[in-house]
């Protein structure tokens, strides 16, 4: 018989658990009180926790610009180009190597994890290059192409370990219930799949929605800056100095589509879990 957890000893979880969760909660709470806030009380050495004489000043500031859209359209593209691309050929390679043997199998996976050793920073110069031969500077496709680059070696690595948790059994049990092959991969495993799908779509949406220093490098004209490297113009104005408060409402306004996409992506990643569940 399993032992019950005291009460005590649950409470105290729990409390742990809320901590844990204010603690995370802090720093977005500090980000979105601040943008209501006028520039002198952001500086003050007293904190307002609650910001109820606010202002919407700087979000004015903000879209008075003009170019918050444009920055905004050039990373959803990007993301979900990133996203999109990046899910479908490792989800292919992913196949390849837990469901074939083939020569070269053991080193194309040993090349994933060196891939993933090697720093940023160190192909930047060969990827523009790469990029300024192709005449794919300042395009989105451009970015894109290096964004996938950079977030397919992890996706291969983990929907290979969701791949590998599937049976095969449960597709040969589907084949002689009168499925085709691609019948059974798609009724059987891919419902399976679905959570390793949402997993590494989270990653590469958040490695391509946050990333700055190569958008910076390709994204040399300011029409065609993402929001990562746009949101610096606010830190540029000598005259003025840092605009806190622009800073503070921007950021609010980068965090609000991801966490629009983990909304979406909670009901998606449960609703693969119970697609997929096998009755016993």
């Amino acid at each position: 018989m399993p032992r019950r957890t005291s009460r005590p000893v649950r409470v105290a979880a729990d409390v742990v658990g809320l901590l844990v969760l204010l603690v995370c909660l802090l720093p977005f709470y500090w980000m979105v009180t601040r943008s209501f806030l006028p520039r002198n009380q952001i500086r003050s050495p007293e904190p307002t926790w609650l910001p109820l004489d606010g202002t919407f000043a700087n979000y004015d500031r903000v879209f008075s610009g003009g170019t918050f859209g444009d920055a905004l359209m050039t990373s959803l593209s990007v993301t979900l180009l990133t996203v999109a691309v990046a899910l479908l050929f490792a989800f292919l390679a992913a196949l390849a190597v837990s469901r074939f043997r083939f020569r070269g199998r053991k080193s194309f996976v040993l090349t994933l994890l060196v891939i993933q050793m090697i720093p940023a920073e160190g192909l930047f110069i060969s990827q523009y290059k790469m990029l300024e031969g192709m005449s794919l500077l300042n395009s989105v496709l451009g970015l894109t192409l290096v964004y996938v680059a950079a977030v397919l070696p992890f996706t291969v690595w983990t929907l290979r370990g969701f791949v590998d948790g599937v049976p095969r059994e449960l597709e040969e049990a589907a084949m002689m219930d009168g499925c085709s092959r691609m019948q059974a991969f798609f009724r059987v495993t891919l419902p399976l799949l679905a959570p390793g799908l949402v997993a590494t779509g989270v990653f590469g949406f958040i490695q391509a929605w946050n990333e700055f220093t190569l958008a910076l490098v390709v994204m040399t004209d300011p029409a065609k800056e993402t929001l990562p490297v746009w949101l610096i113009s606010f830190s540029e104005s000598r005259s003025r100095g840092v605009d806190w408060g622009a800073i503070m409402a921007s950021s609010t306004l980068i965090t609000i589509p991801v966490i629009v996409f983990f909304l979406l992506v909670q009901r998606r990643m449960v609703a693969g879990l119970t697609a997929g569940a096998v009755k016993g």
